[in-house]
């Protein structure tokens, strides 16, 4: 009995202190805040970049790096501390540039850089490279100009009324990002989380008090013993009321008309998973992460040369697929589910669960006739608005007599 107690009281030690070596490993390899700032703050000392949080950042010290949220080495992440306010720190890693739709859609060797614009260049030929990547990247819109006053005006962190050489650079390293330049464009707009301040190419939005659709994370540890069977089920006891879970959903759906052919064209969302998407005290929805949302035009031009042997081999995220043409062994660049039926998915079991007994039937139909809905689809955008007003118009009648509206 002695010897079997101390087998056991061995392993067990064994095993924790694995699970702790793992743990530290895994920490260190994510969480690089340190090296982060240093890289930040070295281009700032030496007047390289500016912007609105880098006197905060390197000199006042009054923004600082909290909890580490970082799920990917090179996607720096963390709770930020700005003074008496809360937001979160983004700073990109990565020195390669990734053109792999596997990975990342965003070209990072200017972006570390800083290497553009060069000294000499004038506000007006800065107005023009900005004007030439909107261009690449949104296609011909008759509004670029005005975009690009808008981000002259995010640059300028000092409002003095003019654009350094520094925060020039900034600017053009957080352009690249399509987080950021989504962030500036729905800057107004209810469920976008707000711009802080940037410094390089390093960024602090708003916090979102709940960053999952389900309210519940685990450490990665338990999520691999925990079959995905069972943790679907966890998600669900772990949703709010349904009536607040209702108020959500809308928000979504207004989110999706927001980048569905907004005012600079159509952004594809590529990562609809439930830890993208969170919400506010207020049950107020918010974007947790969009760093996956792209634009339509500047994913079509990646795919269009794309090499495939299989349909397998032609998408980008989890969620934007087009068809491989087998005749050409090229992928097509006809997105095959608009944002609207990957959203209504992903709300199908959201919704349905606890759903009032006299609109569940009517619900189940209209989510799974949005669910079917094809890019394809004749008259495809009179179906988007007419599925989408509907569900929206189905849920808030459901909810606008409970304080939940």
């Amino acid at each position: 009995m002695r010897m079997k107690y101390l087998f056991i009281s061995w392993l067990v030690v064994f095993i924790g202190s694995w699970i702790i070596y793992v743990e530290y490993s895994t920490y260190t390899e994510l969480c690089r805040g340190h090296d982060c700032k240093k890289i930040i703050c070295d281009k700032y000392k030496t007047g390289v970049i500016d912007g609105s949080a880098c006197s905060s950042l390197c000199a006042k010290e009054t923004l600082y790096f909290g909890k580490c949220l970082s799920t990917k080495p090179n996607n720096q992440m963390y709770l930020g501390i700005w003074g008496n306010l809360q937001g979160v720190i983004k700073c990109q890693m990565e020195e390669t540039i990734h053109l792999d739709l596997g990975t990342e859609l965003e070209p990072r060797k200017e972006i570390v850089l800083f290497d553009k614009p060069t000294r000499g260049t004038t506000v007006q030929k800065f107005k023009e490279m900005v004007y030439g990547l909107f261009k690449q990247k949104l296609g011909e819109q008759g509004n670029l100009s005005e975009l690009v006053n808008l981000i002259l005006s995010v640059a300028d962190g000092n409002k003095d009324g003019r654009v350094s050489l520094p925060e020039a650079k900034s600017a053009w390293a957080l352009l690249q990002l399509n987080e950021f330049l989504l962030m500036v464009i729905l800057q107004n707009k209810e469920h976008t989380p707000k711009l802080m301040g940037f410094c390089g190419d390093l960024y602090v939005m708003e916090r979102v008090e709940y960053t999952s659709l389900y309210g519940i994370s685990l450490p990665w540890i338990l999520e691999l013993f925990i079959p995905s069977s069972f943790r679907r089920s966890m998600d669900q006891w772990f949703t709010p009321s349904w009536p607040r879970k209702a108020k959500i959903a809308i928000g979504l759906l207004e989110f999706v008309e927001d980048i569905f052919h907004g005012p600079y064209g159509n952004f594809l969302m590529c990562d609809t998973s439930a830890k993208n998407l969170g919400y506010n005290d207020k049950y107020d929805l918010k974007m947790v992460d969009m760093r996956k949302i792209v634009p339509e035009i500047n994913l079509k031009e990646l795919l269009k040369d794309r090499h495939c042997e299989s349909d397998l081999d032609c998408v980008y995220g989890t969620d934007c697929r087009t068809l491989c043409d087998q005749s050409k062994m090229k992928c097509t660049t006809e997105i095959i589910q608009p944002n609207l039926a990957k959203t209504c998915q992903l709300l199908k079991d959201y919704l349905l669960r606890g759903a009032p007994s006299e609109i569940h039937e009517e619900l189940e139909k209209q989510l799974y006739s949005c669910i079917a809905l094809k890019v394809s689809a004749n008259q495809m955008e009179m179906e988007h608005s007419l599925i989408l007003n509907n569900l929206k118009t189905l849920l808030w009648k459901k909810i606008s007599h409970t304080n939940d509206s």
